[in-house]
Protein backbone atom coordinates (compact mmCIF):
# COMPACT_ATOMS: atom_id res chain seq x y z
CA UNK A 1 0.00 0.00 0.00
CA UNK A 2 1.55 3.56 -0.88
CA UNK A 3 1.91 5.28 2.37
CA UNK A 4 3.37 8.41 1.04
CA UNK A 5 2.05 11.61 2.42
CA UNK A 6 -0.51 13.73 0.28
CA UNK A 7 0.66 17.46 0.82
CA UNK A 8 -1.78 19.68 1.89
CA UNK A 9 -3.08 22.37 -1.37
CA UNK A 10 -5.35 24.91 0.24
CA UNK A 11 -8.66 25.58 -1.60
CA UNK A 12 -8.94 29.06 -0.60
CA UNK A 13 -6.88 31.61 0.45
CA UNK A 14 -7.67 32.59 4.31
CA UNK A 15 -8.43 35.68 5.79
CA UNK A 16 -7.63 37.58 8.77
CA UNK A 17 -9.32 40.06 11.10
CA UNK A 18 -7.56 43.12 12.26
CA UNK A 19 -9.44 43.45 15.72
CA UNK A 20 -9.03 46.44 17.26
CA UNK A 21 -7.62 48.81 14.52
CA UNK A 22 -9.71 51.66 12.64
CA UNK A 23 -10.63 51.19 8.82
CA UNK A 24 -7.68 52.51 7.09
CA UNK A 25 -5.52 51.44 9.34
CA UNK A 26 -2.01 50.21 7.00
CA UNK A 27 -1.06 46.58 9.29
CA UNK A 28 0.28 44.35 6.78
CA UNK A 29 -1.43 41.16 7.09
CA UNK A 30 0.14 38.30 4.96
CA UNK A 31 4.06 36.59 4.63
CA UNK A 32 7.00 38.74 4.43
CA UNK A 33 8.04 37.50 0.98
CA UNK A 34 10.96 39.86 0.31
CA UNK A 35 13.68 40.91 2.57
CA UNK A 36 13.47 44.56 1.96
CA UNK A 37 11.08 46.06 -0.86
CA UNK A 38 12.22 47.10 -4.26
CA UNK A 39 11.07 49.90 -6.08
CA UNK A 40 11.36 50.50 -10.08
CA UNK A 41 10.56 53.99 -11.51
CA UNK A 42 9.69 53.93 -15.55
CA UNK A 43 9.35 57.09 -16.85
CA UNK A 44 8.88 56.71 -20.66
CA UNK A 45 7.19 58.40 -23.99
CA UNK A 46 7.11 58.04 -27.49
CA UNK A 47 10.38 58.88 -28.35
CA UNK A 48 12.56 58.19 -24.89
CA UNK A 49 12.36 55.50 -21.72
CA UNK A 50 13.91 56.05 -18.00
CA UNK A 51 14.42 52.93 -15.59
CA UNK A 52 15.38 53.90 -12.16
CA UNK A 53 15.56 51.50 -9.09
CA UNK A 54 15.43 52.52 -5.50
CA UNK A 55 16.99 51.36 -2.95
CA UNK A 56 15.25 53.66 -0.35
CA UNK A 57 12.09 55.00 0.39
CA UNK A 58 14.32 58.50 0.57
CA UNK A 59 15.47 58.28 -2.68
CA UNK A 60 11.65 58.36 -3.90
CA UNK A 61 11.25 61.35 -6.55
CA UNK A 62 8.00 63.55 -6.98
CA UNK A 63 5.89 61.17 -8.57
CA UNK A 64 3.54 63.91 -9.96
CA UNK A 65 5.86 66.08 -11.73
CA UNK A 66 6.59 63.99 -15.11
CA UNK A 67 4.46 64.59 -17.85
CA UNK A 68 4.48 61.68 -19.96
CA UNK A 69 3.60 58.25 -18.01
CA UNK A 70 4.91 57.24 -15.30
CA UNK A 71 4.76 53.58 -13.76
CA UNK A 72 6.26 52.62 -10.57
CA UNK A 73 6.47 48.90 -9.64
CA UNK A 74 6.97 47.78 -6.15
CA UNK A 75 8.40 44.66 -4.97
CA UNK A 76 6.93 44.23 -1.40
CA UNK A 77 4.07 45.56 0.21
CA UNK A 78 5.28 44.63 3.97
CA UNK A 79 6.57 47.76 4.64
CA UNK A 80 3.56 50.31 5.54
CA UNK A 81 5.99 53.54 5.51
CA UNK A 82 6.81 52.86 1.95
CA UNK A 83 3.30 52.19 0.87
CA UNK A 84 2.37 55.52 2.85
CA UNK A 85 4.15 57.47 1.45
CA UNK A 86 2.90 56.76 -1.94
CA UNK A 87 -0.23 57.00 -1.26
CA UNK A 88 0.42 60.82 0.40
CA UNK A 89 2.12 61.90 -2.75
CA UNK A 90 -0.47 60.45 -4.80
CA UNK A 91 -3.27 61.70 -2.45
CA UNK A 92 -4.50 57.99 -2.44
CA UNK A 93 -7.33 57.17 -0.04
CA UNK A 94 -6.48 55.49 3.14
CA UNK A 95 -9.15 52.58 2.75
CA UNK A 96 -7.57 51.90 -0.61
CA UNK A 97 -3.52 51.33 0.99
CA UNK A 98 -5.52 49.31 3.51
CA UNK A 99 -6.24 46.83 0.59
CA UNK A 100 -3.02 47.13 -0.96
CA UNK A 101 -1.29 46.14 2.29
CA UNK A 102 -3.84 43.19 3.35
CA UNK A 103 -3.34 39.96 1.12
CA UNK A 104 -6.53 38.02 2.07
CA UNK A 105 -8.31 40.82 -0.02
CA UNK A 106 -10.49 39.61 -2.36
CA UNK A 107 -10.28 40.35 -5.80
CA UNK A 108 -11.95 43.64 -6.83
CA UNK A 109 -12.05 46.90 -8.93
CA UNK A 110 -12.73 50.37 -7.55
CA UNK A 111 -13.46 53.61 -8.84
CA UNK A 112 -12.50 56.42 -7.08
CA UNK A 113 -12.73 60.23 -8.00
CA UNK A 114 -9.25 60.88 -9.18
CA UNK A 115 -7.86 56.87 -9.77
CA UNK A 116 -9.20 53.15 -10.54
CA UNK A 117 -7.58 50.45 -8.19
CA UNK A 118 -7.66 46.72 -8.83
CA UNK A 119 -6.76 43.89 -6.44
CA UNK A 120 -5.78 40.72 -8.33
CA UNK A 121 -4.11 37.59 -7.74
CA UNK A 122 -1.63 35.63 -9.73
CA UNK A 123 -0.35 32.28 -10.00
CA UNK A 124 2.54 30.78 -10.31
CA UNK A 125 4.57 27.23 -9.98
CA UNK A 126 6.13 26.80 -6.42
CA UNK A 127 8.17 24.08 -7.58
CA UNK A 128 9.58 21.29 -10.24
CA UNK A 129 6.21 19.06 -9.00
CA UNK A 130 3.64 21.56 -10.61
CA UNK A 131 2.31 22.75 -6.76
CA UNK A 132 0.64 25.90 -7.66
CA UNK A 133 1.10 29.43 -5.53
CA UNK A 134 -0.89 32.44 -5.90
CA UNK A 135 0.32 35.78 -5.20
CA UNK A 136 -1.69 39.29 -3.79
CA UNK A 137 -1.10 42.11 -6.65
CA UNK A 138 -2.50 45.75 -6.27
CA UNK A 139 -2.97 48.12 -9.62
CA UNK A 140 -3.54 51.95 -9.30
CA UNK A 141 -4.14 53.58 -12.33
CA UNK A 142 -4.34 57.52 -11.82
CA UNK A 143 -4.02 60.18 -14.12
CA UNK A 144 -0.71 59.38 -16.41
CA UNK A 145 0.72 57.12 -13.31
CA UNK A 146 0.74 53.36 -12.96
CA UNK A 147 1.05 51.91 -9.96
CA UNK A 148 1.86 48.09 -9.46
CA UNK A 149 2.47 46.40 -5.81
CA UNK A 150 3.24 43.00 -5.43
CA UNK A 151 4.53 40.85 -2.70
CA UNK A 152 7.67 39.44 -4.40
CA UNK A 153 8.96 40.25 -7.83
CA UNK A 154 7.22 38.41 -10.76
CA UNK A 155 8.05 37.55 -14.21
CA UNK A 156 4.96 38.02 -15.50
CA UNK A 157 5.77 41.60 -15.92
CA UNK A 158 8.60 41.83 -17.43
CA UNK A 159 8.01 41.10 -20.81
CA UNK A 160 6.42 44.51 -20.48
CA UNK A 161 9.92 46.30 -18.92
CA UNK A 162 11.18 44.07 -21.96
CA UNK A 163 8.81 46.02 -24.63
CA UNK A 164 9.30 49.16 -23.04
CA UNK A 165 13.19 49.63 -23.07
CA UNK A 166 13.30 48.68 -27.01
CA UNK A 167 10.24 50.28 -27.81
CA UNK A 168 8.62 47.39 -29.23
CA UNK A 169 4.32 47.76 -29.74
CA UNK A 170 2.34 50.49 -28.83
CA UNK A 171 2.97 50.67 -25.32
CA UNK A 172 5.55 53.72 -25.45
CA UNK A 173 2.67 55.54 -28.20
CA UNK A 174 0.30 55.28 -25.89
CA UNK A 175 -1.48 56.18 -22.58
CA UNK A 176 -1.09 55.01 -18.86
CA UNK A 177 -4.16 53.56 -19.37
CA UNK A 178 -2.97 51.26 -21.94
CA UNK A 179 -0.27 50.07 -19.55
CA UNK A 180 -2.74 49.89 -17.26
CA UNK A 181 -4.15 47.01 -19.40
CA UNK A 182 -1.00 45.45 -20.37
CA UNK A 183 -0.39 44.48 -16.67
CA UNK A 184 -3.64 42.92 -16.38
CA UNK A 185 -2.65 41.24 -19.36
CA UNK A 186 0.35 39.63 -18.25
CA UNK A 187 -1.63 38.15 -15.41
CA UNK A 188 -4.16 36.85 -17.62
CA UNK A 189 -1.18 35.19 -19.92
CA UNK A 190 0.32 33.49 -16.51
CA UNK A 191 -3.26 31.53 -15.49
CA UNK A 192 -2.73 29.95 -19.14
CA UNK A 193 0.56 29.38 -18.71
CA UNK A 194 -0.64 27.46 -15.36
CA UNK A 195 -3.66 25.25 -17.18
CA UNK A 196 -1.30 24.92 -20.09
CA UNK A 197 1.09 22.57 -17.44
CA UNK A 198 -1.93 20.95 -15.54
CA UNK A 199 -3.33 20.12 -19.11
CA UNK A 200 0.00 18.32 -20.08
CA UNK A 201 -0.37 16.44 -16.49
CA UNK A 202 -3.96 15.41 -17.16
CA UNK A 203 -2.92 13.89 -20.75
CA UNK A 204 -0.24 11.81 -18.68
CA UNK A 205 -2.55 11.19 -15.86
CA UNK A 206 -5.28 9.68 -18.10
CA UNK A 207 -3.01 7.46 -20.17
CA UNK A 208 -1.70 6.32 -16.67
CA UNK A 209 -5.19 5.84 -15.34
CA UNK A 210 -5.93 3.24 -18.12
CA UNK A 211 -3.14 1.54 -18.58
CA UNK A 212 -1.30 1.05 -15.31
CA UNK A 213 -3.67 2.20 -12.40
CA UNK A 214 -2.51 2.10 -9.04
CA UNK A 215 -2.59 4.20 -5.77
CA UNK A 216 -0.28 6.39 -6.81
CA UNK A 217 -1.81 7.52 -9.77
CA UNK A 218 -5.12 7.59 -7.66
CA UNK A 219 -2.74 10.22 -5.60
CA UNK A 220 -1.61 12.23 -8.07
CA UNK A 221 -5.19 12.88 -9.57
CA UNK A 222 -6.13 13.25 -6.15
CA UNK A 223 -3.35 16.11 -6.13
CA UNK A 224 -4.42 17.78 -9.20
CA UNK A 225 -7.59 17.98 -8.63
CA UNK A 226 -6.87 20.19 -5.79
CA UNK A 227 -4.64 22.02 -8.17
CA UNK A 228 -7.48 23.03 -10.35
CA UNK A 229 -9.85 23.62 -7.87
CA UNK A 230 -7.80 26.04 -6.13
CA UNK A 231 -6.45 27.61 -9.25
CA UNK A 232 -10.09 28.37 -10.29
CA UNK A 233 -11.02 30.25 -7.12
CA UNK A 234 -8.24 32.26 -8.44
CA UNK A 235 -9.25 32.85 -11.95
CA UNK A 236 -12.64 33.03 -11.64
CA UNK A 237 -12.50 36.32 -9.84
CA UNK A 238 -10.78 38.15 -12.45
CA UNK A 239 -13.31 37.37 -14.93
CA UNK A 240 -15.65 39.72 -12.61
CA UNK A 241 -13.08 42.06 -12.30
CA UNK A 242 -12.25 42.23 -15.70
CA UNK A 243 -15.88 42.28 -16.08
CA UNK A 244 -16.86 45.22 -13.81
CA UNK A 245 -13.37 47.59 -15.48
CA UNK A 246 -14.86 46.59 -18.86
CA UNK A 247 -18.49 48.46 -18.30
CA UNK A 248 -16.55 51.04 -16.25
CA UNK A 249 -17.20 54.58 -17.57
CA UNK A 250 -14.01 56.36 -16.05
CA UNK A 251 -12.52 59.30 -17.91
CA UNK A 252 -9.00 57.47 -16.98
CA UNK A 253 -9.82 54.74 -19.60
CA UNK A 254 -9.92 56.12 -23.41
CA UNK A 255 -12.11 55.03 -25.55
CA UNK A 256 -9.21 53.49 -28.02
CA UNK A 257 -8.02 51.62 -25.28
CA UNK A 258 -11.27 50.15 -24.32
CA UNK A 259 -11.81 47.19 -26.85
CA UNK A 260 -8.40 46.30 -25.49
CA UNK A 261 -10.46 45.35 -22.49
CA UNK A 262 -12.97 43.68 -24.25
CA UNK A 263 -10.43 41.11 -25.83
CA UNK A 264 -9.12 40.88 -22.00
CA UNK A 265 -12.26 39.89 -20.33
CA UNK A 266 -12.59 37.34 -23.55
CA UNK A 267 -9.63 35.65 -22.37
CA UNK A 268 -10.92 35.37 -18.59
CA UNK A 269 -13.78 33.70 -19.40
CA UNK A 270 -11.74 31.44 -21.13
CA UNK A 271 -9.35 30.42 -18.68
CA UNK A 272 -12.25 29.90 -16.42
CA UNK A 273 -13.85 28.10 -19.24
CA UNK A 274 -10.44 25.92 -19.29
CA UNK A 275 -10.74 25.79 -15.54
CA UNK A 276 -14.07 24.04 -15.27
CA UNK A 277 -13.42 21.77 -18.06
CA UNK A 278 -9.98 20.56 -16.32
CA UNK A 279 -12.10 20.53 -13.36
CA UNK A 280 -14.63 18.07 -14.81
CA UNK A 281 -11.41 15.81 -16.87
CA UNK A 282 -10.60 14.93 -13.35
CA UNK A 283 -13.57 13.97 -12.07
CA UNK A 284 -13.92 11.84 -14.92
CA UNK A 285 -11.08 10.54 -14.88
CA UNK A 286 -11.25 9.65 -10.98
CA UNK A 287 -14.63 7.89 -12.19
CA UNK A 288 -12.54 5.59 -14.55
CA UNK A 289 -9.88 5.17 -12.45
CA UNK A 290 -12.57 3.65 -10.11
CA UNK A 291 -14.45 1.72 -13.01
CA UNK A 292 -11.30 0.65 -14.08
CA UNK A 293 -10.27 -0.95 -10.32
CA UNK A 294 -13.73 -2.04 -10.05
CA UNK A 295 -13.29 -4.25 -13.26
CA UNK A 296 -9.92 -6.21 -12.06
CA UNK A 297 -11.64 -6.64 -9.34
CA UNK A 298 -14.17 -8.21 -10.55
CA UNK A 299 -11.90 -10.25 -12.97
CA UNK A 300 -10.15 -11.32 -10.02
CA UNK A 301 -13.37 -12.41 -8.03
CA UNK A 302 -14.81 -14.45 -11.21
CA UNK A 303 -11.16 -16.01 -11.34
CA UNK A 304 -11.38 -17.34 -7.57
CA UNK A 305 -15.33 -18.10 -7.79
CA UNK A 306 -14.78 -20.21 -10.94
CA UNK A 307 -11.55 -21.67 -8.83
CA UNK A 308 -13.68 -22.01 -5.60
CA UNK A 309 -16.67 -23.50 -7.86
CA UNK A 310 -14.70 -26.40 -9.23
CA UNK A 311 -13.13 -27.35 -5.84
CA UNK A 312 -16.60 -27.82 -4.25
CA UNK A 313 -17.70 -31.07 -5.42
CA UNK A 314 -14.18 -31.76 -5.33
CA UNK A 315 -13.80 -31.50 -1.60
CA UNK A 316 -17.36 -33.06 -1.12
CA UNK A 317 -15.99 -36.34 -3.52
CA UNK A 318 -12.55 -36.43 -0.81
CA UNK A 319 -14.49 -35.64 2.42
CA UNK A 320 -17.09 -38.80 1.73
CA UNK A 321 -14.13 -41.31 1.36
CA UNK A 322 -12.08 -39.24 4.32
CA UNK A 323 -14.72 -40.74 6.69
CA UNK A 324 -13.36 -43.32 9.20
CA UNK A 325 -16.57 -45.92 8.62
CA UNK A 326 -15.72 -49.04 8.89
CA UNK A 327 -18.04 -50.63 6.30
CA UNK A 328 -17.36 -48.26 3.08
CA UNK A 329 -17.37 -51.27 0.38
CA UNK A 330 -15.26 -48.46 -2.65
CA UNK A 331 -12.39 -48.86 0.40
CA UNK A 332 -11.83 -52.37 -0.53
CA UNK A 333 -11.49 -51.56 -4.69
CA UNK A 334 -7.88 -52.11 -5.25
CA UNK A 335 -8.79 -49.83 -8.29
CA UNK A 336 -10.75 -47.52 -5.89
CA UNK A 337 -8.26 -44.53 -5.42
CA UNK A 338 -7.27 -44.07 -8.94
CA UNK A 339 -11.24 -44.30 -10.38
CA UNK A 340 -11.47 -41.54 -7.07
CA UNK A 341 -8.55 -39.17 -8.76
CA UNK A 342 -9.99 -40.19 -12.75
CA UNK A 343 -13.51 -38.81 -11.72
CA UNK A 344 -12.50 -35.71 -10.26
CA UNK A 345 -10.12 -35.04 -13.18
CA UNK A 346 -13.08 -35.50 -15.24
CA UNK A 347 -15.26 -33.99 -13.08
CA UNK A 348 -13.04 -30.94 -13.67
CA UNK A 349 -12.41 -30.64 -17.20
CA UNK A 350 -16.49 -31.16 -18.01
CA UNK A 351 -16.71 -27.60 -15.63
CA UNK A 352 -13.70 -25.92 -17.16
CA UNK A 353 -15.20 -26.74 -20.21
CA UNK A 354 -19.09 -25.47 -19.17
CA UNK A 355 -17.40 -22.29 -17.48
CA UNK A 356 -15.65 -21.68 -21.10
CA UNK A 357 -18.77 -22.34 -23.26
CA UNK A 358 -20.87 -19.83 -21.59
CA UNK A 359 -18.76 -17.45 -21.02
CA UNK A 360 -18.01 -16.94 -17.36
CA UNK A 361 -14.45 -17.28 -17.51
Amino acid sequence: MNNRKIPHIPLFVKTHSKKGESPGTLTHIGKKKVEKPTITIWRYDESKCDETVLKDIKELPDLTKYKGVTWINVDGIDDTRLINTIGMQLNLHSLLLEDIVNTSQRPKIEEFEDCLFAVIKILHLQDENGHVGVEHISLILKDNIVVSLQEQPEDAFDPTGERLRKGLGKIRKSGADYLFYRLFDAVVDSYFAILNTMGDRIEDLEEDTMSEPSNEVMTRIYQLRQQVLFARKTIQPMRDVVGSLNRSESVLIQKKTRPFFRDLQDHAIQATDTADTYRELLANMLDNYLSVMSHRMNTVMKTLTVVSTIFIPLTFIVGVYGMNFHYMPELELPWGYPAVWGGMMLLTIVMLVLFKWKKWW
